[in-house]
Formats: structure tokens, sequence, C-alpha cells
């Protein structure tokens, strides 16, 4: 089926609030799953072998905890600016909500946003910089590489999944 000029704008206006509340909600599984409940890493927990010189904070002594809890914290807040950004331009843009909320549209660009924050966190964090790993220790770099590799799957699979959405006409839903 053959997309309009227009028909492929209007999927296309809600790109940027998909991407960003992917970034922001890939950001949480990421701190709340392999930091917290696994506890696989924290933000600075492999700065002893990074690569930019952050001193190194051991997550088993108290006061490495505490280094590592605050910018485990402030790593959150960003991934929380991000879904509120997301959400504010989301809202920006929705004229007919229910079906723009419903859509393959937005949450094909929700998994792009995803696999963004995937590949930048895995690219900088664990490969230029190397200040944590997601699992450090044996195999690190097979669990750093799935983590790129699951980036990598979540941007195609949301690049196609909002390709395949169906154009909602907001003129005639109003």
């Amino acid at each position: 089926m053959a997309t309009t000029a227009a028909q492929s704008r209007a999927r296309d206006g809600i790109g940027l609030p998909g991407v960003v509340l992917g970034i922001g909600l890939g950001g949480f599984v990421d701190g709340i799953l392999l930091h917290q409940i696994l506890q696989w890493h924290h933000l600075l927990t492999s700065t002893d072998t990074d690569n930019i010189g952050v001193r190194y904070y051991p997550p088993d002594t108290v006061h490495g905890l505490e280094i590592n809890t605050l910018w485990d914290g402030i790593f959150h807040a960003f991934t929380w600016l991000a879904v509120l950004v997301g959400l504010a331009l989301l809202y920006s843009r929705v004229t007919v909500r229910a079906r723009t909320w419903a859509s393959r549209a937005l949450w094909g660009w929700v998994l792009v946003g995803w696999g963004v924050f995937n590949l930048v966190e895995g690219i900088v964090d664990h490969h230029i910089l190397g200040i944590h790993h997601v699992r450090a220790g044996e195999h690190q770099t097979l669990y750093d590489l799935g983590f790129l590799a699951l980036g990598v799957l979540l941007v195609v699979a949301g690049w196609l999944l909002q390709r395949s959405a169906p154009v909602v006409d907001e003129r005639r839903a109003r």
C-alpha cells in the first residue's frame, strides 16, 4: 500500500515523543532491573578499569555504595526527565488521544527510543568510558555485546512496527 506524504507526516509526528519516551523507559529498565533488583552493576562499579580515570568506588564498602547510589540516582533523574519530556511532547501533538495511545506508531517509536538508549549507554558507558559493564567479571564482554544486540533489535523492531501502523486521519476523527 502506497503512503502519501501527508500520511507519512502524520505517522512521523509522534516520532520524537516516542523516541524520547523510549530513552527514558529504557533507562528505567536498566536502572531498576540491572542496578537495583539484580545488582549486576551501578553507574561507577567498573571505574577500577575505566578509560577516563574516574576514582574507583567499590560497591562492597559503605562509602563506595553511597557514591554509586548517588550516581544511580542522578542517572534515574535523567531518565525520569526524559519520560516527562516525552510525555509533554506527546501531549502537545495529541489531538485524537485514544487513537494515538493505542497506535503501533507510538509504541514502535518507543521501542526505537529504548534501543537508542541501549546503544548509547552501551557504547559510551560500557565500551568507550568503561565505567561499568552489564555484568562485570567473567563473560562481561558477552553481556555488554548482548546489551548492544538487544538495542539493535529494539531499534529495528520499533522501526518496522511504526512503519506498519495505519495512518490516523485527524481531520476525520474530530
